[in-house]
């Protein structure tokens, strides 16, 4: 009596496993997605696959460091000592493209208490604000209910700041703090656009609740300085790691060929994490609406490096 089918696999473990899609799919070579090698690809019916080239690459591994998976929320704060240098601008820049390009949900809270204008930026709606959700806080218990103060910019949700300026000096720490405590609940990413200067209520809560800090400046005398200052501000407040693994954004709305801005960038280099300048871009000019197709590539480029940046930092 032949003993081949109790002998079959002795020696061997076979399992279902084995015939994965890793195991038993032939890999493809990878092709690329744009460009000259796109249309040799697709002029030789796939004889002759050029490859990615080196930009695709750069931006494909931009996008996979963009997605790192975030398994807490984590809560980014973009400051600065000097109004008027861009961190509305450099927020909304940070939560498009972060909600664009991520599966989880993605908010932008206006924290200014000087009616802010991010809302403006991102959507023209801020009928209901931070102040009705602050008034509804125990009355939130999912995500319909939270929906309902915010506006949406694509996959991107806003937050926006309470419009009299009279009542916006009420935005306290503590109200922040309870703010963030209910967004935790139902957003993986909180990106606060907080108010000029570092000592009012609302930026002691974001300051301590923030895992990460963008500092916004420019490539002036003043914008540069202020920024620096910004820095020396969270080093002698015991935010020291927040400065060490801060990314500096330089607004190049204001350049001069009289200022060295090589010097600038070497200077932020040597105290921060990284340095990233949002170059002139005619369609942020504007103060309107801003729209990611609308900026030109050096643009989307510059922010999409920052949301790369901020991502690193994800725990997962």
């Amino acid at each position: 009596m032949s003993s081949t089918g109790s002998n079959r696999g002795e020696g061997t473990a076979t399992t279902a496993s084995e015939l994965s899609s890793e195991a038993i799919v032939k890999e493809r070579p990878d092709e690329p997605s744009e460009g000259w090698r796109l249309a040799l690809l697709r002029a030789t019916g796939g004889l002759v696959n050029p490859g990615p080239g080196p930009e695709e690459l750069r931006r494909r591994e931009i996008l996979h460091r963009i997605r790192h998976p975030l398994l807490q929320p984590h809560r980014i704060a973009v400051t600065s000592i000097k109004g008027g240098v861009g961190k509305t601008t450099v927020s909304t820049l940070l939560g498009l493209v972060l909600a664009e390009n991520r599966g989880d949900r993605v908010i932008v809270l206006d924290a200014n208490p000087d009616a802010g204008t991010l809302a403006d930026r991102l959507t023209g709606e801020s009928s209901v604000t931070v102040r009705e959700l602050l008034h509804d806080l125990d009355r939130i218990h999912s995500w319909t209910e939270v929906s309902r103060y915010t506006s949406l910019a694509g996959r991107l949700q806003v937050l926006a700041s309470e419009q009299d300026p009279g009542a916006g000096d009420a935005f306290s720490r503590e109200e922040y703090e309870r703010i963030c405590a209910v967004l935790d609940h139902f957003f993986n990413i909180i990106i606060t656009d907080s108010g000029t200067g570092l000592v009012h209520s609302a930026m002691e809560g974001t300051l301590k609740l923030a895992d990460s800090v963008i500092i916004v400046g420019a490539p002036t005398v003043d914008g540069a300085s202020r920024a620096s200052k910004t820095l020396d501000w969270l080093l002698a407040h015991g935010h020291s790691s927040l400065a060490s693994n801060s990314v500096v954004v330089l607004s190049c709305d204001r350049t001069s060929s009289e200022v060295d801005i090589t010097r600038i960038r070497e200077h932020f280099a040597s105290r921060c994490r990284e340095v990233i300048e949002i170059p002139h871009d005619p369609h942020l000019a504007t103060g309107g609406r801003v729209e990611l197709r609308r900026l030109r590539p050096a643009t989307r480029d510059a922010a999409y490096r920052l949301a790369a940046l901020m991502a690193d930092r994800f725990v997962s």
